[in-house]
C-alpha cells in the first residue's frame, strides 16, 4: 500500500479552470484533467521561470518529486494541444497561500490573504464577491498551513522528515 501524498502548497487558484478547442462541443471531446499541484508546476516552472529546486521549496516537496510533478503536467499539456482535448483543471493534494476573489458585479479579479476576505470589492465596492478557493472547497482548511509563513512550514516540514527518516 502506497503512503498517501503530503499536500502541495500552491499560491493561489486558478482563475480558469477549462479549456477546448474551438468549433468543437465539449461533451464531444474526451477530457483531460490537470491537477491543481500540476498547474502550479507548469506556473512555476515555465511561467514564472524557477529551476526545479526553487519551484520545489515554494511547493514544499522535494526536487525529486517536483521534477515528477512537472513531467506529468507537460505530458497532459502536450496531449491537450496535439490531440485537441477539453482540459479541466481540478483536484490534488493541496492548499493555497493565497485566494483570488471575483466580484460579481464589475468582473475584477483580485487577491487577497486566505485568512483575510474583503467585504467589498475594492474597485466598485459591491459586496458580491466569488470565493474561487472556496470553489475548490479550499478556505479555513489552508489557513494554519499559512499562519507563520513559508519558513515556519518548511521547518515543521523538514522536522517531520528527520524524524521519519530512520524508519527506512
Amino acid at each position: 500500500m502506497s503512503r498517501p501524498e503530503n499536500n502541495r502548497i500552491v499560491n493561489q487558484p486558478p482563475v480558469f479552470t477549462e479549456f477546448k478547442p474551438t468549433f468543437v462541443k465539449g461533451r464531444e471531446l474526451q477530457n483531460i484533467y490537470l491537477s491543481i499541484d500540476e498547474f502550479e508546476a507548469i506556473r512555476l516552472a515555465d511561467y514564472a521561470g524557477l529551476s526545479h529546486l526553487e519551484a520545489a521549496r515554494e511547493m514544499l516537496v522535494s526536487r525529486p518529486t517536483f521534477s515528477r510533478l512537472i513531467l506529468k503536467a507537460r505530458k497532459k499539456m502536450a496531449d491537450f494541444l496535439i490531440l485537441g482535448r477539453k482540459l479541466i483543471i481540478d483536484g490534488g493534494n493541496i492548499h493555497f497561500t493565497n485566494n483570488v476573489l471575483q466580484c460579481v458585479e464589475c468582473g475584477l479579479n483580485f487577491i487577497s490573504e486566505m485568512d483575510i476576505i474583503p467585504e467589498n470589492c475594492p474597485s466598485c465596492n459591491s459586496g458580491q464577491l466569488r470565493n474561487l478557493a472556496h470553489g475548490f472547497g479550499h478556505g479555513n482548511c489552508c489557513i494554519p498551513h499559512n499562519k507563520k509563513g513559508g519558513n515556519y512550514a518548511r521547518g515543521k516540514q523538514n522536522r517531520a522528515r528527520r524524524k521519519g527518516s530512520n524508519d527506512r
